[in-house]
């Protein structure tokens, strides 16, 4: 009986023991990372067409995760490129993703319609990796990820509310990637804090298989919702009605801690605008201030939208094609190409036909850069 005891309690103390030692070794080696490179997705089901985004997993075979190499590995950019393509990449916030738009109606769906051609014969195939929320430093974050899947023209669409300096590191999935952001901080001379308190720098113990649980299972369903993307092309839930963009706005003329009569260069983040064109390098990137919605409704004279007051909307205008101008990288302006009618639950969302009007000036400016 003795002897018995003695032997379960020794099996149990090496079954413990080996339980710790493999949760230091993992905490050590931290294989998560290089786990996400691994994939179902362009091997057993076919790639997204944009990046995992979603809060409805249920109705939307969709979720949002921070790691990188899962939410890229799981989209079609990350098939091998073809001999005949010219890659490009669109970036930006969710008007870019696609809110409440199928993904043929998305602004990389618009233009991959149109199939353009480059000069050289090759075909013209957009890649949609918008990401909601607006932030510069989330565009610079996935552009610098993206860039090894060789593009060859990159697409950013940007607005006044990506600037703000004071928001740049609110972004979860920033905060989620610092190493990444500090990079990018250190590499560009940004004037963002590197060691900003929202960071999320795990210790030790958080980096343990049960720390980590909550990545892994990310991980996890993100393949299995693969079975589900590639039977139905469902990957965000549209509902039937929804509260519409407001029209009738407040006579309040505050731009986030801002106020008339003029914007600070400083408290916008040109530094990553400029950041985001360094790291695409030699790439041609083409700049474009994504169209808003423009109010007739109650104190439209003091505010173009729910975002915008006026006069800093105006002047970011002018700010922004005078920075442009100064890069030598082209720019397009189609602030006011969408009419009012064709947004839907934001001042940045666009219905499918506002999206087709956004792609075809866009459609324009590209084959304009190929002259």
């Amino acid at each position: 009986m003795i002897r018995d005891r003695r032997t379960v309690i020794g099996m149990l103390l090496r079954v413990a023991g080996l339980f710790v030692a493999l949760n230091a070794a993992f905490a050590l080696v931290n294989p998560v990372p290089a786990l996400g490179n691994l994939s179902l997705y362009n091997v057993v089901f076919p790639g997204r067409l944009r990046l995992p985004y979603g809060d409805d997993p249920a109705r939307a075979y969709n979720l949002s995760l921070f790691d990188l190499n899962a939410m890229f590995a799981s989209h079609a950019v990350a098939w091998a490129k073809p001999a005949d393509e010219y890659r490009v990449l669109l970036i930006g916030d969710s008007s870019t993703w696609g809110w409440f738009l199928d993904n043929e109606d998305t602004l990389a769906g618009r233009l991959n319609a149109k199939q353009m051609r480059a000069p050289d014969g090759r075909k013209l195939r957009v890649y949609n990796l918008g990401y909601p929320i607006m932030s510069l430093m989330k565009d610079a974050l996935m552009l610098d990820h993206a860039m090894q899947y060789q593009p060859d023209m990159i697409v950013w669409p940007v607005t006044l509310e990506s600037f703000p300096s004071a928001k740049q590191l609110s972004h979860p999935i920033v905060q989620n990637n610092a190493p990444a952001i500090r990079s990018l901080i250190a590499r560009y001379s940004l004037r963002a804090d590197p060691n900003d308190p929202t960071f999320v720098d795990p210790t030790l113990l958080q980096r343990t298989i049960a720390g980590q649980r909550r990545a892994l299972a990310d991980w996890f369903r993100l393949q299995v919702f693969g079975a589900l993307w590639g039977a139905t092309g469902v990957d965000q839930y549209i509902p039937e009605e929804y509260e519409p963009a407001q029209r009738d706005l407040e006579a309040d003329e505050h731009f986030h801690a801002m106020k008339p009569p003029a914007l600070n260069e400083g408290d916008l983040a040109f530094d990553v605008l400029d950041a985001g064109l360094a790291i695409a390098g030699d790439v041609p990137v083409l700049v474009v201030n994504e169209p808003i919605l423009i109010s007739a409704g109650q104190n439209s004279d003091v505010r173009y939208n729910f975002f915008y007051p006026r006069w800093a909307y105006d002047q970011y205008r002018r700010m922004l094609t005078d920075h442009m101008a100064q890069s030598g990288r082209p720019f397009l302006d189609v602030w006011d190409v969408v009419p009012e009618r064709e947004f839907t639950n934001s001042a940045v969302h666009v219905t499918p036909k506002g999206s087709a009007m956004l792609a075809d000036s866009i459609a324009l400016e590209i084959q304009r850069m190929f002259q």
